[in-house]
């Protein structure tokens, strides 16, 4: 693509591409750290313990598949100045419909999740403090705050720290447990052994695969890239974004291939395993690996509460918006001043409160079984709606001629669809009907 001949909205020339360049790297930075939690790691760790470094190859490609995914998110912001909201909306009115419902729903498990899994190794660190329900208030309280008073530029910096202290720490383990060169080479031969398919499947479209991705284009607004003169730069930063999460999802892999696999340990599902790899960890390398690894586990899981806190309120800002106006001009829909507005409107500190203090009822509660279902459903269909709705987007009228995908966008969104509705499906097979 040429970004030399974009034109804007109004068919003037697009200010002058911005040369890609490391010093813009932010968003990118952001929807990593975001993207990855711990339950990610915790999967990733049991297909490495099952499979040892037979899997690799499906986490490169899942890292390629999300680098498209991603780019496209980005791309309509920057091509059209519309946000990705705004052309959900144009497609018609049941995509206003499924978001409603699912943010909703979604945000008040999810703000429980979140919660709870900070505090899980704050709890491990001081076992003899107070108890989780407590941490995991505190950590809810502390993300609201942040938020509330910070804008994106402070807000990036912070997630740069976090992302910093789990990329320190994750290759650090791995280090420590010495993967097997050779093997983890030959783990990029695609391979799939007996029981693998969905192991497989989760490694390619898990980790980092959440609606942070959509709120990747309202970063890039917040950053101040607004049209799409910053198409290159965009690009560079997605990649960097990926390829961090491409490194933790081999580090993992590593550390399960090495320290589960071979002798047989068996992690507890869901964020609770990273605490019991904790205590692998002391018991192989002493007390000081354990500690650093779990602050690598609450810097994994204080900069996805922090990120969701941010980038989904962002989201609902910005549909609560298009609906009360839906004939506002697309030109004032994205950009840096209207991102600014936004964190500090009435609907974002709204969604902001709606994830941090209903929740907290759960802290106390089993989840009540119709919320499972309708979580689980309306999540598993959020990656294939994502992937598919920019395939539409991004082959039609609404997107300049320019910035329309060409073969390869088109093959790697419709391997994502194609992928995200398998996983859908499976996801939904395994509620507890």
């Amino acid at each position: 693509m040429a970004e030399t001949s974009a034109t804007t909205e109004t068919g003037e020339p697009a200010s002058h591409p911005r040369k890609s360049s490391w010093k813009y790297i932010g968003p990118g930075i952001v929807v990593a750290a975001t993207g990855v939690g711990a339950g990610d790691l915790v999967a990733t760790l049991i297909a490495g313990s099952k499979f040892g470094y037979t899997l690799m190859w499906a986490a490169v490609i899942g890292c390629v598949v999300k680098i498209s995914l991603a780019e496209a998110a980005g791309r309509w912001h920057l091509a059209t100045g519309r946000t990705l909201f705004d052309g959900w909306r144009s497609l018609g009115p049941w995509t206003t419909v499924y978001f409603a419902v699912y943010v909703v729903v979604w945000g008040f498990i999810y703000g429980a999740t979140a919660m709870s899994s900070s505090a899980l190794p704050i709890v491990a660190l001081f076992p003899d403090g107070p108890g989780l329900k407590f941490w995991a208030i505190v950590t809810g309280l502390i993300g609201l705050t942040f938020v509330w008073f910070n804008r994106y530029a402070v807000f990036e910096k912070v997630m740069t720290v976090l992302i910093g202290i789990m990329f320190v720490v994750v290759v650090y383990v791995a280090a420590r447990v010495v993967p097997d060169v050779g093997a983890s080479f030959a783990g990029l031969v695609p391979a799939l052994p007996d029981g693998s398919l969905l192991y497989t499947l989760g490694l390619i479209g898990g980790v980092g695969g959440t609606i942070t991705m959509a709120a990747y284009g309202y970063w890039v607004n917040a950053k101040g890239w607004s049209d799409s003169s910053w198409m290159k730069v965009m690009r560079l930063d997605n990649r960097v974004a990926y390829i961090t999460t491409g490194v933790f999802v081999v580090a993992m892999l590593i550390v399960g291939a090495e320290l589960l696999h071979a002798s047989q340990i068996a992690l507890t599902s869901g964020d609770r395993g990273l605490v019991d790899l904790g205590k692998v960890l002391e018991d192989r390398f002493g007390a000081g690996t354990a500690k650093l690894f779990l602050i690598g586990f609450l810097a994994t899981s204080f900069s996805s509460l922090i990120g969701v806190w941010h980038g989904v309120s962002l989201m609902f800002a910005d549909f609560v918006e298009r609906f009360r106006a839906p004939a506002a001009p697309a030109e004032e829909g994205a950009g840096p001043a209207v991102a600014d507005r936004r964190q500090r409107s009435l609907p974002f500190r709204a969604y902001l409160l709606w994830l941090t203090f209903p929740p907290m009822a759960l802290l106390w509660l089993d989840e009540p079984f119709g919320l499972v279902i309708a979580y689980g459903v309306l999540g598993a269909f959020f990656m294939p709606f994502l992937a598919l709705t920019l395939l539409w987007l991004l082959n039609s009228s609404r997107t300049p001629r320019e910035w329309r995908n060409g073969w390869l966008s088109n093959g790697m969104l419709a391997l994502a669809g194609l992928l995200f509705v398998v996983l859908c499906v499976q996801q939904v097979r395994d509620l507890p009907w």
